[in-house]
């Protein structure tokens, strides 16, 4: 299992289908040099992505699709704290160890993104790598956040293993972040298209400091007549055969997918959605090297709820939208009795372009989510299709984005 979960992380970084940059969609911010949440300097992202078997569901043996995403704000190698703040939009979901965020305004570990029946063994598995690989450590209160991949996936099966974690965490690096049907968000579906991982960034003019904003999605939600990138009904206007089918041949053992019409043979897939329209999740994760503390970063992360709405969310009762900010500016020092802590700080009045970069940055990720994703059949032949570049930009341009 585990070879096959590498070689897979490994193939989806060479052959990524083309997201915003490559597709030229337009932006009113600057991005970053990989358009990642790693252009803040430091932050590393690790992937586990598993992959495995067809057909109907048999709970315990598959169809497998799902994965672990690590960030790491200052790299493996950097066990210092930083300055965060968290909000719910809905709280319909999990993100384990913001009380402590709340009441101490700092993170102490690595961010872990799953699904949401492997939340537990994930904080498990990250404190043991935490024990093995940090210095003097004592204990720790980890952020593992989740987004339910059960439609595609054998998510009772249980098939996150500590020692996805334990490559999920080993395997984080900077550069260029692979996206689509990778870790956490290899099962996931969003604005009833495949949707996953997705990564952007945006720097602020040098007037107010050329800061950099960094944002990862794990993008499950939405309904797909309000997708709407850059203002644009795209959703409304998606061609019936990108609707959800079921793969021929197979007999599903849930009843809610034997009333799909088989994929192909001219078929335009199903009408009436399989999931509730609104129920899934998001989680963000949100870097930035802008001096900020808690309270800031909190407000910064109620800011992605806009770009949420911008794309077409409504954060539903049904959805979990679930976003975490921190700064890598400071180093934050563990409590010491013995000595006076001095950070810095912006102004309040100069969080506007950090709102504004933030703003744009979650829309462009979400985008790049489903954009970098492939077509996937998973549990019981139920097949999602990805969003072509081709529909994306025929409808941008009839409505003048381009």
């Amino acid at each position: 299992m585990l070879a096959t979960m590498v070689v897979l992380s490994i193939s989806a970084a060479a052959g990524q289908r083309p997201t915003t940059v490559q597709l030229g969609v337009p932006t009113t911010l600057p991005r970053g040099t990989h358009n990642s949440i790693t252009d803040v300097a430091g932050v590393e992202v690790g992937y586990s992505t598993i992959i495995m078997g067809d057909g109907a569901l048999q709970v315990g043996t598959g169809p497998v699709r799902t994965g672990v995403t690590a960030i790491f704000p200052r790299g493996k190698a950097g066990g210092d704290t930083v300055f965060a703040g968290w909000f719910s939009l809905n709280g319909n979901g999990e993100m384990t160890g913001t009380t402590w965020i709340e009441q101490s305004g700092r993170m102490e570990a690595p961010v872990t993104i799953t699904n949401t029946h492997s939340v537990g063994v994930v904080r498990d598995a990250v404190i043991q790598w935490m024990a093995k690989h940090r210095e003097a450590f004592l204990w720790a209160l980890p952020v593992v956040a989740e987004t339910y991949d059960g439609t595609l996936n054998d998510i009772n099966g249980m098939h996150v293993k500590p020692e996805h974690v334990f490559a999920a965490l080993d395997g984080a690096k900077g550069g260029p972040t692979p996206q689509g049907n990778v870790g956490g968000g290899t099962g996931m579906m969003c604005f009833g298209l495949k949707g996953g991982t997705g990564t952007a960034s945006r720097v602020t003019s040098a007037q107010v400091g050329g800061y950099t904003v960094g944002v990862l999605v794990q993008c499950n939600f939405g309904n797909r007549t309000r997708f709407s990138p850059l203002g644009v009904p795209v959703g409304r206007d998606l061609p019936a055969t990108l609707r959800p089918c079921r793969a021929a041949g197979v007999q599903p053992s849930r009843e809610q997918f034997r009333g799909l019409p088989a994929c192909g043979a001219g078929s335009d897939g199903s009408e009436k959605p399989v999931v509730p329209e609104g129920a899934g999740s998001i989680i963000i994760v949100i870097a930035t090297d802008a001096p900020l503390l808690p309270h800031q970063l909190k407000r910064v992360a109620t800011r992605a709820s806009l770009g949420v709405g911008r794309i077409g969310g409504l954060g539903e009762t049904s959805s979990g939208d679930i976003f975490l900010a921190f700064s890598t500016a400071n180093r934050v020092p563990l409590s010491r009795p013995d000595t006076l802590n001095r950070f810095e700080a912006l102004p309040d009045d100069l969080l506007n372009p950090i709102y504004a970069a933030v703003v744009e940055a979650t829309e462009e990720a979400i985008l790049n989510a489903m954009l970098a994703a492939e077509t996937m059949t998973g549990a019981d032949g139920f097949r999602v299709h990805a969003l072509p570049g081709d529909v994306l930009l025929n409808a941008l341009r009839k409505y003048g984005r381009l």
